[in-house]
């Protein structure tokens, strides 16, 4: 099932270029005349920063392109399985850049539905920065069999990332690695309203999915029930099966409430976990940390808030450990959620 992520890699993570590593103590001055870097491999990448956000993300903005981006590259990283290789079995290559090179195999996978269009339109950029796809993918924003599905169970879920991880993903980060859905939408689950949103602020890197997953689901924004999709609490919202049982699941659903109302986690966790899962099935030691590059993102505004005609009564209350979090509810007539265009 094919689904955007609505946020711009370049405007929230480190990157990491594929080059020899070596410590140094100076800044080098750019090629360009007008930056300097800790190490010069760093350099070529301002000119593919600032031609990512001002051609493809329409000047840094949350636009379709950014969403996609991000979905691209959990979906080129998780592909790797070291369970596979120890058997003598091809297990995939991780963060490699093969859902590009070979898009016309990967993307024709059943998880990867959707994304030969993003892939195609960051094509021109690659060629024309001369940079490694991995890099390149890693930078800006598979094996059947390997890339989880929102219909597949949380044991299916947390199988499949802690045997791509080596072990690193438990259940935890797993859901630290869920943050990304709080900028996400669905295109393919039910193809008759492409665009639909997992949470009401799809354009805003915050806490609110978490809150509203826990909600009780009530009704289909579409002509569900489809494959992959349960019922969601609000009209034009997207719940996905996947996300509903990991948030009620009792190895998770702590950790999942923890992250409601706490921007820091959400930023911090999924910045660290987000690190990792981009060098999957890479050897780190032959990896240069270019981060300064990356712009600092503005800070979120607001609270999480229960959407206007919910409030505590409508909580699916899964972490019997923590006290619920207080919050208040959005004023004026019930939340309705509208599609994020293309």
């Amino acid at each position: 099932m094919a689904f955007k992520l609505l946020s711009s890699l370049v405007a929230l993570f480190g990157i990491i270029i594929s080059t020899t590593a070596g410590p140094l103590s100076r800044r080098v001055a750019c090629p360009d005349g007008v930056h300097t870097a800790s190490n010069e491999a760093c350099c070529q990448l301002f000119a593919i920063r600032d031609d990512l956000q001002k051609n493809l993300f329409d000047g840094g903005q949350c636009n379709a392109e950014a969403h996609e981006s991000l979905r691209l590259t959990f979906h080129d990283a998780i592909a790797i399985s070291p369970a596979l290789e120890a058997q003598g079995i091809f297990g995939g290559g991780g963060a490699d850049g093969s859902i590009a090179i070979f898009s016309e195999i990967e993307t024709n996978f059943h998880p990867n539905i959707g994304l030969d269009e993003i892939v195609e339109k960051q094509r021109p950029f690659i060629e024309r920065h001369n940079l490694g796809v991995a890099d390149f993918i890693q930078f800006a924003g598979a094996i059947d069999g390997l890339v989880p599905e929102p219909f597949h169970t949380p044991d299916q879920i947390f199988a499949r990332l802690a045997d791509a991880s080596n072990g690193e993903f438990d259940e935890i980060l797993t859901v630290w690695l869920l943050v990304a859905h709080t900028v996400a939408a669905a295109n393919d689950v039910d193809p008759t309203i492409p665009g639909t949103p997992f949470d009401s602020t799809p354009g805003v890197f915050d806490s609110q999915f978490f809150l509203e997953t826990t909600l009780k689901g009530t009704l289909f924004p579409g002509d569900g029930p489809n494959q992959g999709e349960v019922e969601s609490p609000l009209r034009g919202e997207l719940r996905l099966q996947s996300d509903f049982a990991i948030a009620r699941d009792n190895r998770s659903a702590c950790e999942w409430q923890s992250f409601i109302n706490n921007q820091t986690k959400v930023h911090d966790m999924f910045q660290f976990v987000f690190h990792d899962l981009s060098i999957l099935g890479q050897n780190i030691s032959t990896l240069v940390d270019c981060t300064e590059v990356v712009p600092v993102p503005k800070p979120v505004i607001g609270h999480t808030h229960f959407p206007a005609g919910l409030n505590i009564k409508d909580v699916d209350h899964a972490c019997a450990e923590t006290p619920f979090p207080v919050l208040p509810t959005d004023p004026g007539p019930r939340t309705s959620v509208a599609p994020v265009l293309p």
